[in-house]
């Protein structure tokens, strides 16, 4: 069995693992470099990755924004520091001179949910709730990454017309409202400009009202991309994941909104299995199929 070299780039940690046997045989973790520059994420790629590349046969990525042809780009470049346009792919290459692929990091944990399924499924979506909102789409037991790599972007439908812009330009995404950052961003008027969306559910479980109420919305919006994504790809059952996703009582919350729609717009929803390594494991299993 040959071994990968998984990475997973997000906006605030690195990860990288050797990979055999869909185990996890050794895991190091970086910060995200904080500058805008270019050069920074290459060092701290090149730092991270060189001693792992002697064990690996090839290299697996799987990074936050949308990979377009192995250069990373963003709807929404905040999320990466103001970088955006790093020629991803060509980096890595250069620096473990082995055979690269790269996805988005919410397609690869969909890759992951879904061959950790306990049931024949053709048609699954898999939706992270966490600092922003994410998807992965698994469509006739194929993983769709896009011609353009945007499929799963689902953070930047249309949830609200009049709502908040997004960090996309967009006014209004899912992302804007449901995302924990736009959790926090909604407490902050209730619970001081330090608020962030783990402060809101505190307050939540405390009873507050209004943190109640800011969570409610967000579950809601949840919903109803639910049931738009249901109703249009014909979905058999949506994993649901992410640090809000998996928060106490979000996924019944998700679920009480659901149950007041048609049957039509209803899939199965079900809380991910995975954890933090749901990425590196789930382009581990991507890349046994697509390396060249």
């Amino acid at each position: 069995m040959k071994t990968c070299l998984a990475v997973d780039i997000g906006g605030t940690k690195i990860a990288a693992a050797l990979v055999k046997d869909n185990a996890i045989v050794t895991r190091v973790q970086i910060s995200t470099p904080t500058s805008k520059e270019a050069s920074a994420l290459t060092v701290a790629l090149t730092d991270l990755l060189t001693p792992l590349a002697l064990e690996a046969d090839h290299v697996a990525v799987a990074s936050t924004g949308i990979i377009n042809h192995g250069v990373l780009t963003a709807l929404n470049p905040d999320n990466l520091g103001g970088l955006n346009h790093f020629p991803l792919h060509q980096v890595i290459s250069e620096i473990t001179q082995l055979p690269v692929v790269v996805i988005n990091d919410a397609q690869a944990a969909a890759w992951f949910e879904y061959k950790a399924l306990n049931q024949a499924v053709s048609d699954m979506a898999f939706i992270t709730v966490s600092t922003g909102v994410g998807a992965g789409f698994v469509q006739k037991e194929i993983l769709n990454t896009g011609a353009r790599g945007i499929a799963g972007h689902a953070g930047h439908m249309l949830a609200d017309p009049n709502g908040p812009v997004c960090g996309c330009g967009r006014k209004g995404c899912v992302e804007s409202i449901a995302s924990g950052t736009a959790i926090g961003v909604a407490g902050q008027p209730f619970f001081g400009t330090d608020c962030d969306g783990e402060t809101v559910y505190q307050h939540l479980l405390a009873g507050d009202k209004n943190a109640i109420a800011i969570v409610d919305r967000s579950a809601s919006t949840i919903a109803n991309l639910i049931a738009d994504l249901t109703i249009s790809l014909d979905l058999d059952v949506v994993v649901l994941g992410g640090s809000v996703g998996l928060a106490s009582g979000y996924l019944a919350r998700v679920k009480t909104y659901l149950k007041r729609l048609p049957n039509v717009y209803v899939p199965d929803v079900i809380a991910a299995s995975s954890g933090a390594d749901a990425g590196l494991l789930g382009v581990a299993l991507w890349a046994e199929q697509n390396i060249k």
